[in-house]
C-alpha cells in the first residue's frame, strides 16, 4: 500500500480496521502522498470510510441470489452449481449421484382452503424435514412451488436411493406438521435420476427425474419412481403428440364422430353426443383416452373444445339443410373451458353463425366438475340456463356430489355411468344404484339417460326402472357424420 502510494502518487482500495472495541470492520481507504518543491514525500494523507452497511449488502444480495427467499434452501441456481460440483467429484471416484424431485401432493388444496400463509409455513415445516433427513454433503434445494430437488452424492448402490426414500424422507414429510396449532398432513411424490445410469448432464437427469415424479403422480402419489427407458420413450411420445396437437385443428386433423341417443319409449332419435377424434397424419386414429388428458394436461383443450362447439354447431346446420330435421346435440366441457372467460362468447357466436337454436345444444358436465368452486360454477351455469342452453351431468354416480348440489344447479339430464349399466346383471347393489338414480333424477324434474347400453336385456332393464333415453353400442357406436345419415336411413324405431 505505503509502496503503490509512494510510486503512483495516490491508492484507494478495501482493508480491514479495529474499532477501540478490538471488533474489525470493513473501511475503503483512500491515500494520497504530499510532495514539498522538492518532489520528495513529507507525509501522507489517509481518508477511510467504513463500508460494513454496504458489504452487509452485498453479501445478502448474494445470498439471495443463491437461496430461496422463504426456505433458506439453495435455489435452482445454487442447485445446478452443486449438481455440476456433484457430477465431477463422481466421475473422479466412479460414484454415482441421484436427482430426486420431490412434489408435495395437492398441496394447492392447501393454498385455496387454508390460505396463502399457511401453505408458506408447510413449505418451509417440508424444506426443515428434509434438510434433516439427508446425509452431510447431500442438498436440498427449492425450485419455487412445492418442487424441490435432492441431490444425493456418493452412491454406491441403487438400492442405497431407494432405502434413503422409503426410511427417511417420505416418512419426514408425511408426519403432521404443527402449523398455527393445527395438524397438517401432506404426502409427496418423488422422482429419481442417476447419474450416470440415465444421464450424464445436468439438463437429462432434471428432466428425468421430472418424468419420473410425475410418473409417481399418475401412479396414486405418496410413492417414488425411478427413471426407465420405457419411461422415457412414453415421455418422448408425449411431447410429440402435445407438439402435433397444437396444430392438429389448423391441419384439419380433428373430426368429430357422432353417437346416438335413443328415446326410451318411441324408439327414435332423441339427439346424438358429438365425441372429439383424432386422425392423426402418422400414427392413425388416435383414442381420446390418450389425447385427451395430454389436452387438458397442456391446456390446448380450450381451444379444441372451442372449435368442437363450432364444428357441432356447423354439422347442426348441415343436417338442417340436408333435410333431417333439427338433431338435438350435446357437447362434452371440461374443466378448464369453464374456467375460460371465453366460452359464453365461444358458444354465442357459434350458434349465430350457424343458426342453431341454443336449445338444440346440451352441454355436458362430469359430476366431479359441479363440485370445484360451486358459487361460480353455478353462476356460469345459470347464465348458460339463461342463454337457452340445456346442461346435463354426465358419468353420473361416480363423483362426490352432493344432493344439495344438485337441487342448487339448474341442469336439465342425469346421464348414468356406463360402470353401474355395465354390471347391473351381476350386481344386485348396481342394479340398484341405477333404479336410486333414475328414481332421484326424476324426483327432481331431471330426464336420465343410460350410458353404455350394449345388450337388449340393460333395454329391458332400463325400461323397467323408467329409464328416459339409452346411448350405446347397442343402437350404434360412434360414428362420422356421413356415417349417421346413413344410420337414420337404415335405424327403426322400435317403441316400448
Amino acid at each position: 500500500m505505503r509502496h503503490a502510494t509512494t510510486v503512483k502518487g495516490s491508492w484507494q482500495g478495501e482493508v480491514w480496521f479495529n474499532r477501540k472495541n478490538g471488533i474489525a470492520y470493513p473501511a475503503w481507504l483512500v491515500m494520497n502522498a504530499v510532495r514539498d518543491a522538492g518532489g520528495v514525500i513529507t507525509h501522507f494523507i489517509a481518508m477511510s470510510l467504513d463500508i460494513s452497511e454496504r458489504k452487509a449488502s452485498e453479501q445478502r444480495i448474494h445470498y439471495l441470489a443463491h437461496h430461496d427467499a422463504l426456505t433458506g434452501l439453495p435455489n435452482r441456481f445454487s442447485c445446478d452449481e452443486r449438481l455440476t460440483l456433484s457430477i465431477q467429484q463422481a466421475r473422479r471416484q466412479n460414484d454415482r449421484v441421484a436427482v430426486l424431485f420431490v412434489d408435495l401432493d395437492r398441496f394447492k388444496n392447501i393454498n385455496d382452503s387454508l390460505g396463502h400463509h399457511v401453505g408458506d409455513q408447510l413449505l418451509c415445516s417440508v424444506a426443515a424435514r428434509l434438510g434433516a433427513a439427508v446425509r452431510d454433503g447431500d442438498t436440498v434445494s427449492r425450485l419455487g412451488g412445492d418442487e424441490f430437488i435432492v441431490i444425493l452424492n456418493n452412491i454406491d448402490q441403487v438400492e442405497e436411493i431407494g432405502k434413503l426414500i422409503e426410511r427417511r424422507l417420505m416418512p419426514a414429510v408425511c408426519e403432521p406438521h404443527c402449523i398455527e396449532s393445527a395438524e397438517l398432513y401432506v404426502s409427496c411424490s418423488i422422482g429419481v435420476a442417476v447419474y450416470p445410469d440415465d444421464s450424464d448432464t445436468i439438463g437429462g437427469l432434471k428432466r428425468h427425474a421430472d418424468s419420473a415424479m410425475y410418473q409417481a403422480k399418475k401412479l396414486g402419489r405418496n410413492n417414488a419412481q425411478f427413471f426407465t427407458p420405457a419411461l422415457n420413450e412414453r415421455v418422448t411420445r408425449h411431447l410429440h403428440l402435445e407438439s402435433d396437437l397444437r396444430h392438429a385443428a389448423g391441419r384439419d386433423e380433428l373430426v368429430l364422430h357422432y353417437q346416438p341417443r335413443i328415446d326410451a319409449r318411441s324408439g327414435r332419435l332423441a339427439g346424438v353426443e358429438s365425441l372429439v377424434r383424432w386422425q392423426h397424419p402418422v400414427e392413425g386414429l388416435i383414442a381420446p383416452a390418450l389425447f385427451i388428458p395430454l389436452a387438458e394436461e397442456s391446456g390446448l383443450i380450450v381451444g379444441i373444445g372451442a372449435w368442437t362447439i363450432r364444428e357441432a354447431c356447423r354439422q347442426h346446420q348441415a343436417w338442417r339443410l340436408q333435410g333431417l330435421g333439427a338433431i338435438p346435440v350435446s357437447i362434452n366441457l371440461s374443466a378448464l373451458q369453464l374456467r375460460d372467460d371465453d366460452l359464453l362468447a365461444v358458444l354465442a357466436a357459434a350458434i349465430t353463425r350457424y343458426d342453431v337454436p341454443p336449445g338444440q345444444i346440451e352441454l355436458e358436465l362430469t359430476e366431479s366438475l359441479l363440485t370445484e368452486n360451486v358459487d361460480a360454477t353455478i353462476v356460469l351455469l345459470k347464465r348458460l340456463k339463461t342463454l337457452g342452453f340445456s346442461l346435463s351431468i354426465d358419468d353420473f354416480g361416480t363423483g362426490y356430489s352432493s344432493l344439495n348440489y344438485l337441487v342448487r344447479f339448474p341442469i336439465d339430464k342425469l346421464k348414468i355411468d356406463r360402470s353401474f349399466v355395465k354390471d347391473m346383471h351381476s350386481s344386485a347393489a348396481n342394479l340398484a344404484v341405477t333404479r336410486a338414480i333414475i328414481g332421484l333424477g326424476h324426483t327432481l324434474g331431471l330426464a336420465v339417460v343410460a350410458e353404455g347400453v350394449e345388450l337388449a336385456s340393460d333395454v329391458q332393464a332400463l325400461l323397467e326402472a323408467g329409464c328416459d333415453e339409452f346411448q350405446g353400442y347397442h343402437f350404434a357406436r360412434p360414428m362420422p357424420a356421413a356415417q349417421l345419415v346413413a344410420w337414420l336411413g337404415r335405424h327403426t324405431p322400435v317403441a316400448a
